[in-house]
């Protein structure tokens, strides 16, 4: 695929995800303007690109998701836009409209720009998140909605609004000017190659290998390499059979975080913990902490399958082993 003339407009270029499709896209032949929330931030959006051959066809901008400032010429003259800006916290916030509203206002905000151009195609980066949580299923479709009236915690509430005001948007566009697709990942693991450390999963599998936790959480996530999401998302830029669609890009079944920390051990590295805390420990500590609350939601949830039939269809996806994906994260981190 080579895509020399079309522009592609990256939005949170100095996330994990961002540098790893900007990566793809100018691999791929592509221009990309990448935009980051504070001009503070480009160092970082620009370090793992310094010495490529694809400086030319390198930019970057300053936009925030909560102000149109910039959008408009941001977006005049791109072809594509890769929404994947959104705040991804650790710790619950003291307010939860600290990061619904980002989430949400961005995501409209993109989109309203996004129609109002020259933009053909919108990729959304949402999360298995918006579709899983809430309910006690054990298996999960691309059809499915988090049920946010129960708690499940700020981040993946705002995962889910954002995404259901995306679609509720777009399906409200009586003549869209752009097809739309979500993109749906589990857990993120893989290499980081921008340095940027904040992201959830950076800083779990830093804290498993540094000792950090004397015994874990029995929750489970379903996962997938950071290589393989950032693939797939580029892939659907022309993909018309994900045009209109969430595609769901993670793990068929979930795994424990238990098991995620056995498998950094097996591979050398010996300071994760092997042992679990009881559940009862955590639900009681729930009564008083806002964090151990959406463990016990976790907990709660257990082991779950997830339907990602469409995707090896549309992309042909052959998934990237959980041991590989971990081993070249963790040599990452050091």
């Amino acid at each position: 695929m080579q895509n020399h003339s079309k522009k592609v407009l990256v939005t949170g270029a100095s996330g994990y995800i961002a540098s790893h499709c900007i990566k793809v896209l100018l691999e791929k032949g592509f221009k990309v303007k990448g935009s980051v929330r504070d001009a503070k931030k480009m160092y970082i959006a620009k370090k793992p690109f310094d010495n490529y051959l694809y400086k030319d066809n390198l930019e970057f901008c300053e936009l925030n998701l909560l102000s149109d400032k910039g959008w408009d010429s941001a977006v005049k003259d791109c072809d594509f836009l890769m929404h994947i800006a959104s705040p991804c916290i650790i710790k619950e916030p003291k307010n939860e409209s600290d990061i619904i509203n980002p989430a949400v206002q961005g995501t409209l905000r993109a989109l309203n720009f996004a129609n109002d151009s020259n933009i053909k195609k919108v990729i959304l980066t949402s999360s298995i998140g918006a579709m899983l949580y809430g309910n006690q299923k054990r298996y999960c479709k691309s059809s499915d909605w988090t049920n946010i009236s129960e708690y499940v915690g700020s981040y993946i509430k705002s995962k889910t609004m954002a995404e259901k005001a995306a679609w509720n948007y777009f399906n409200d566009l009586s003549e869209p000017s752009f097809s739309f697709t979500t993109i749906n990942p589990g857990m993120v693991f893989g290499p980081v190659i921008n340095g940027n450390l904040e992201g959830a999963s950076q800083n779990m599998v830093l804290d498993l290998i540094k000792g950090e936790y004397p015994v874990l959480p029995d929750i489970y996530f379903t996962f997938v390499d950071v290589r393989d999401l950032a693939n797939i998302q580029v892939e659907a830029l022309f993909k018309i059979e994900s045009d209109n669609s969430r595609i769901i890009v993670t793990s068929e079944k979930s795994i424990s975080f238990l098991d995620i920390s056995r498998i950094l051990k097996k591979i050398g590295f010996t300071k994760c913990p092997t042992k679990l805390i009881p559940s009862f420990l955590i639900r009681f500590l729930a009564l008083f902490n806002k964090n151990m609350k959406v463990t016990s939601m976790m907990i709660k949830k257990g082991c779950y399958e997830v339907d990602i039939s469409k995707t090896i269809s549309i992309f042909n996806w052959d998934p990237t082993p959980l041991e590989k994906t971990l081993l070249d994260m963790a040599k990452s981190l050091n």
